[in-house]
């Protein structure tokens, strides 16, 4: 009789934590998705022996610019080069100007082949001794000037430290950070090659180990917070992994809780985030893991376009640095969740869905006519229905389920079920 009881109330419990779990019923067990992911993994590497395509490889109608590394005595040489022409230019009566690369919406190409987006070739001159531009051409110059500097000393500073340098001909840190990406399209090198860096911001933490600047980072012993991404990749190398994927993640607070549950340890991979928008050395450090581990990369990002956007500058590039898209792009990353149809399919409560504002629903239609967009089919179906039904959501929306259905239910299923776009 009490064997009876006992059945009844484990059975109550399973049936109520079912209920509170929705679709934790149908996940196999971690083995059987292990060997899921294991046959992801070894067709992702195998396909991943070809040599990929460049710009140099396509004959395209439209001249296109693209810059690369350079070490810094050949960015000091391009530095002292210009200032040489300019030199000249004024001696012979043409006055001071520079002519820099265009950056500007209408100066971008999207590349289906290569599926990210470059900078084509239109420049636009800066002279001095026009009112409205004697100002930037101030701040090009200053910027030159301090670069020179950076590469004779042979040391990194932070865009920060730039800005501080001479606040009141910046007047504002967005200014100068936009000439130092004009000075890079300029010198023909990526920013990175400038030595001028910005602060830590990236995390990554799961089944990868690194040398950084010499020293071995494991990541499974970084903690709940994990390594912080290093802002010169250059000194990253010597990258080891039993990982089977990639796993990125656009907010904190969802790196946080798969870091504090060790879903890595569950389910092997590397979990990596940006913290919210992509910053330029962890869209490197994403490039640089999968082009040497040849891992699948998995992203999870918020229901609502601006996740998406955040996915596209992940694998398509930004276009405010269309111009370094070859170093910057990771393609071919996979739409894990949150859906628009995950919406409906996991039965997120109407309380934890927010309607759309007027400029969601158009950034979602802008998005629509984005060339990237239009490519993949299942994306279009996703932000039509998400500009259809009004709605998005967070990742923490399936904290209603639980504080790790996350963890514990979302992802498993997803992994099992390869539900991915």
């Amino acid at each position: 009789m009490a064997d009876k009881k006992k059945r009844r109330r484990a059975d109550s419990d399973s049936d109520s934590e079912s209920a509170s779990q929705p679709f934790k019923n149908l996940l196999k067990s971690d083995d059987q998705i292990l060997q899921i992911l294991k046959s992801l993994a070894s067709s992702f590497s195998s396909s991943s022996t070809s040599k990929p395509l460049t710009l140099a490889d396509l004959a395209l109608s439209t001249t296109c610019r693209e810059v690369s590394d350079l070490s810094l005595s050949s960015v000091q040489s391009a530095i002292e080069s210009l200032v040489l022409q300019l030199t000249r230019q004024i001696l012979s009566g043409q006055g001071f100007s520079f002519t820099v690369p265009s950056r500007s919406s209408t100066n971008q190409l999207y590349v289906p082949e290569l599926d990210r987006i470059v900078l084509k070739d239109k420049s636009t001159v800066r002279p001095f001794s026009h009112i409205s531009s004697v100002r930037k051409t101030t701040i090009t110059t200053k910027i030159l000037s301090l670069v020179h500097q950076l590469c004779l000393k042979n040391i990194h500073v932070t865009k920060r430290d730039l800005f501080y340098t001479d606040v009141k001909l910046f007047q504002d840190q967005i200014q100068s950070d936009a000439v130092l990406d004009d000075v890079s399209c300029m010198l023909g090198c990526t920013r990175s090659s400038l030595n001028v860096i910005a602060a830590e911001k990236g995390v990554v933490v799961g089944r990868l180990i690194f040398s950084d600047n010499g020293d071995m980072i494991d990541c499974t012993k970084m903690g709940m917070g994990g390594k912080a991404i290093p802002p010169n990749i250059d000194r990253v190398g010597d990258m080891q992994s039993d990982a089977l994927f990639i796993l990125l993640v656009e907010k904190d607070a969802a790196y946080i809780r798969l870091a504090e549950d060790r879903f890595y340890n569950r389910f092997p991979c590397i979990i990596v985030t940006a913290k919210g928008q992509p910053d330029v050395a962890t869209r490197l450090f994403l490039r640089k893991m999968k082009t040497e581990l040849k891992l699948p990369v998995l992203a999870l990002v918020d229901s609502d376009p601006y996740g998406l956007k955040i996915l596209s500058v992940y694998g398509c590039g930004s276009k405010n640095m269309s111009y370094d898209s070859a170093n910057l792009t990771t393609p071919d990353i996979k739409w894990l969740g949150i859906r628009p149809s995950d919406l409906d399919k996991y039965k997120i409560p109407e309380q934890c869905r927010l309607p759309m504002t007027e400029q969601d629903i158009k950034t979602g239609k802008d998005l629509l006519e984005e060339d990237f967009v239009k490519k993949n089919p299942g994306w279009v179906e996703e932000l039509n229905l998400m500009v259809k039904t009004k709605q998005k959501a967070e990742i923490q929306a399936l904290s209603s389920f639980g504080f790790q259905y996350l963890s514990e239910v979302y992802l498993p299923l997803k992994l099992q079920q390869q539900d991915w776009l």
